[in-house]
């Protein structure tokens, strides 16, 4: 809502006489708000936004733009600028009072503007739009993406809205499986490796529980298990079956550091270093 004060003046004889100040209030008919489906991101992840510009006036909006930074930033001491959304071509979808429409315009895909936008009086007229992250999206425990659309033309004064998605937190774990030799004689000696990676911003704790199985094929027997570079006790630390090669660790004794995130201060990409926890199995061939 903005005021606005106005004053009038008289000159007769050298003299001047001034009125009473007056003030007014221009009332904001037309809002906008922005919300954003899921609230959480991944890099790669798709995110709905869904702009609803609402006019409590009496009269229309046509041919309104709307212009989305798609979440744009500085980083960098250089001051660079990078954005970490990149429009869905093609998923705009547009309502005016609940009913869908023609889609509009879309006249620049970065930043993402749309125009010819219509809000009858009292009504209201709604954006949605598919946006997937890219590899400028942050990424970390504390990332977080702010997307601002500009609401303009039409005689209006510009509004904003505004919608912030959060780097999703948690463990992401993969893990990988090698082995050595390939070719190995009757009864010889075979080494499992298994790397376990955290992508995730977490790390993967004891009380996560988190639990590692393998069935070997043909089993395997005399084994030995080694968790990064400690040796694991059986009974203790795992458990093992040499009749069907059932091998499972018990509770607490995989941990995984979280991932570390970077950002390339000249490019403004994001990268990501997994966390890594390496379990290697040695056993003959029964």
């Amino acid at each position: 809502m903005a005021t606005f004060y106005n004053q009038a003046t008289l000159s007769y004889n050298g003299t001047v006489a001034s009125s009473n100040i007056t003030a007014g209030e221009i009332l904001e008919v037309l809002s906008a708000s922005k919300t954003a489906v899921p609230d959480t991101y991944s890099q790669g992840s798709d995110n709905a936004f869904i702009i609803s510009i609402v006019n409590t006036g009496s009269s229309c909006y046509n041919g309104l733009t709307v212009t989305d930074d798609l979440g744009e930033y500085s980083f960098g001491e250089a001051g660079g600028t990078a954005v970490p959304l990149t429009y869905g071509e093609g998923s705009l979808i547009y309502y005016v009072n609940g009913v869908q429409q023609p889609s509009p315009a879309v006249t620049s895909m970065s930043p993402l503007t749309v125009t010819g936008i219509n809000v009858p009086a009292g009504g209201n007229a709604t954006l949605v739009y598919a946006a997937e992250t890219n590899s400028f999206a942050p990424m970390g425990a504390e990332a977080a993406i702010t997307n601002t659309a500009i609401v303009s033309g039409a005689g209006s004064e510009a509004v904003a809205a505004s919608a912030t998605i959060a780097y999703g937190d948690g463990i992401d774990l993969a893990i990988s499986k090698s082995l050595s030799p390939a070719a190995v004689e009757e009864n010889g000696e075979v080494t499992y490796t298994f790397l376990i990676q955290n992508f995730g911003t977490v790390p993967a704790e004891a009380a996560d529980n988190v639990i590692f199985s393998d069935t070997f094929t043909p089993a395997l027997r005399g084994i030995t298990a080694e968790f990064n570079g400690t040796a694991w006790i059986s009974g203790a630390d795992y458990a093992y079956d040499p009749d069907n090669g059932v091998f499972t660790s018990l509770d607490g004794v995989i941990t995984v550091p979280a991932a570390q995130f970077v950002q390339d201060e000249i490019t403004g990409e994001w990268s990501t270093q997994a966390g890594v926890s390496t379990l290697i199995i040695k056993g003959r061939l029964s």
